[in-house]
């Protein structure tokens, strides 16, 4: 009983240290503050570094010396004001995000990506059940709304339907979609956010670089089966049974099947799709194709791969339009813009949040803090030996602690990619690499962490088949999942990177 309280105790501090942070983008503004103070400082004290680097100009790899900038000053003054739109439009991330989700938000909004959850869910075996909700719920995460409002609740009614414990179903979905947010067997807007934070910083360090929106691809697409696997080995070995016979008041419900409407605009998208899929080929397969490199004639690098984005947007869009129409809820243009409207509408706190994220970006390359920590870091980091694993391990469980803390992930990256990066690629290792061990650690304590965003969402479901959960509850069910995640992934990793696997097309471990 003292170790439950104990317990108890422990998560109710993590709550409370959570809920006492300010809003994300209060947090850019005082980071932002505090570089403008530290900045000032730093260069009153001469702070230099001497490095081996790129030169953006002559593009010459020789010695350099990065001397700390002051935003203080009147040329950093006049940056700031001047840049302040320059760098919220030119920001990478912004337009990738919302360009993606044009496409994604006419999917969702058209209800194409909750009919397929649920016929995927309703057409299972009862002994495979656990192993499609984990994996429905780690694929769902391509439009996240869609998984988080769809296919959490629809876990728990699922498993109630076969007899079994609701909540059990419910943390199997939660942990699929939000525990396994970096896995996928396909990239989309968060792989797009994640790498345009990620190109950014790297182009600090080796102007040009490219971090492409494929480039955690394989991983990915291993994570998938890894998280799928682990995560129902969990729910079937440790949360069910800890759970016991469900005892609710809930009466079995009957998950309801795709109607006659919904088959035909599946049938609609399918076509859809496939017509969309053909005329792509034309466009990359044939050799002199348009989206393949001009040059070289190659697709891993080339407008194909480069122009990602807009194709996963619109192979969202096209099938949803259709699949609209098929169904008979879109009869004009209107209806479709008004979808895309909605998805943007959604977006509007994420646009405030990059507009002062992109500012502290732009203020941390110009003030050249970043360079000079992350000289500094890798120069210690070599010294110590702390590299290869251990030092991949390290980011990892660090990520992981940070984010039961700050739930953003995009938030964090732009506070961690700057310094981070740059350490990492000056001890010879890409930017895929940090940006995949980053993510590993921040989706493993998704599920536990108060601050996620729709941690809220997730207990009033859970209170509808038991009245006495609450966050402690939930929490202490997906602890399993989280630790589990956490640890395997990591081995996961860890093999990938002593086999020197590729993580992505194109993209290497090391530099």
């Amino acid at each position: 009983m003292e170790k439950v309280k104990k317990k108890k105790g422990i998560l109710n501090g993590i709550e409370k240290v959570g809920n006492a942070l300010p809003h994300p983008a209060t947090i850019f503004i005082l980071l932002c503050a505090g570089l403008v103070l530290l900045s000032a400082v730093l260069a009153k004290m001469g702070v230099n570094v001497t490095y081996t680097g790129v030169d953006s100009h002559t593009m010459e790899v020789k010695e350099m010396t990065a001397n700390v900038i002051s935003l203080l000053s009147p040329d950093g003054i006049r940056f700031m004001f001047e840049s302040a739109v320059s760098n919220f439009t030119g920001f990478a991330p912004l337009g990738t995000v919302l360009v993606a989700l044009l496409g994604v938000g006419v999917a969702e909004g058209t209800g194409l990506i909750g009919t397929l959850l649920r016929k995927l869910v309703t057409s299972t075996p009862k002994r495979l059940i656990t192993v499609v909700v984990v994996f429905a719920g780690i694929i769902s995460n391509i439009a996240s709304d869609a998984g988080y409002v769809i296919l959490i609740p629809l876990g728990a009614i699922v498993f109630l339907s076969f007899g079994r414990h609701p909540l059990a179903g419910l943390a199997a979905a939660f942990a699929g979609v939000s525990g396994g947010f970096s896995a996928n067997i396909i990239f989309g807007p968060t792989d797009a956010l994640l790498s345009g934070i990620s190109q950014e910083a790297a182009a600090s360090v080796v102007p040009g670089y490219e971090v492409g929106i494929a480039s955690n691809w394989y991983f990915l697409i291993a994570s998938t089966v890894l998280i799928t696997i682990v995560g129902t080995i969990i729910t079937e070995k440790i949360v069910e049974p800890r759970l016991g016979e469900y005892k609710g008041k809930k009466q079995i419900e009957k998950v309801e099947g795709i109607s006659k409407e919904e088959k035909r605009g599946l049938l609609f998208a399918g076509l859809a799709l496939l017509i969309f899929a053909v005329f792509m080929a034309i466009l990359v397969v044939p050799e002199g194709s348009p989206l393949r490199n001009p040059e070289t004639g190659e697709i891993l690098k080339s407008p194909f791969m480069s122009s990602m984005v807009a194709i996963i947007s619109l192979a969202f869009m096209i099938p949803g339009i259709a699949f609209g129409i098929g169904k008979g809820e879109i009869r004009n243009d209107k209806q479709v813009v008004s979808l895309m409207s909605k998805s943007m509408a959604s977006m509007g706190g994420y646009i405030v949040l990059v507009f002062f994220a992109a500012q502290f970006v732009a203020y941390f390359n110009y003030t050249k803090i970043g360079t000079v920590v992350a000289v500094n870091g890798a120069d210690f980091l070599k010294n110590i030996g702390l590299t290869g694993v251990p030092l991949i391990i390290a980011f990892i469980a660090v990520s992981a602690f940070i984010n039961l803390f700050m739930g953003s992930a995009s938030a964090k990256w732009a506070i961690m990619a700057p310094v981070f990066i740059p350490m990492f690629m000056d001890l010879g290792y890409t930017p895929e690499l940090i940006q995949m061990a980053y993510r590993i650690g921040d989706s493993s304590t998704n599920i536990i962490s108060p601050l996620m965003t729709y941690f809220a969402l997730i207990v009033a479901f859970a209170e509808v088949y038991d009245e006495d959960t609450g966050i402690g509850t939930l929490i202490s069910t997906m602890v399993p999942y989280s630790i589990g995640f956490l640890i395997c992934w990591s081995i996961l990793l860890v093999a990938w990177f002593l086999l020197g696997l590729p993580l992505g097309p194109g993209a290497g471990l090391f530099m």
